[in-house]
């Protein structure tokens, strides 16, 4: 028995029955579900960053995306805020590391 008490993708149970297991697992709703989305975002993060690994960063978008949907926000509202911050702060191509304000 391994514990894991973690959200993970939709079809993870089934494919637990289709390996012989027996998954337990229980539906978040509300703010619960937001906030294992956040924790996600994070262990999703992490894991891209110590592997690099392109299909790690398309879990990272996968949950951006529920994580969208969850809170309602629009595509286009995004993006359009990340234009807006982008125009007023700049973007992060230059790789400019800010050691400190003197």
């Amino acid at each position: 028995m391994t514990e894991y008490d973690k959200l993970v993708r939709d079809r993870i149970p089934e494919i637990c029955h289709e390996n012989g297991e027996t998954p337990v697992t229980h539906v978040e709703t509300g703010e619960d579900y937001r906030e294992r989305l956040r924790a996600k975002l994070c262990e999703e993060a992490a894991e891209f960053r110590e592997s690099g690994d392109p299909e790690e960063l398309a879990d990272v978008l996968e949950v951006l995306a529920a994580i969208r949907h969850a809170e309602g926000f629009e595509r286009e509202e995004l993006e359009r805020l990340r234009e807006q911050k982008a125009e007023e702060r700049g973007r992060f191509e230059d790789g400019i590391v800010l050691e400190r304000v003197e």
